[in-house]
């Protein structure tokens, strides 16, 4: 799948509170927003919050996704 705007792949220490990011994996495939409410779960993995611009919002793993440089 090509996107239309540059990105990079994140580890879980660069992504941060305010990022655009764009989901590659998991149930929320194809969806983008900005991320925010990070929480580390109780088995090591990092779940982040992710608002879409019309204010829905979703929770999905921090290795899901990759911040998009607009």
């Amino acid at each position: 799948m090509e996107l239309p705007y540059p990105q990079k792949m994140m580890s879980n220490n660069e992504l941060k509170d305010g990022d655009f990011c764009h989901v590659i994996k998991g149930t929320h495939k194809g969806k983008t927003g900005t991320a925010t409410d990070f929480n580390m779960s109780k088995t090591g993995h990092l779940t982040i919050t992710v608002v879409q611009e019309n204010g829905n919002r979703f929770k999905t793993l921090g290795r899901n996704v990759v911040i998009v440089s607009k």
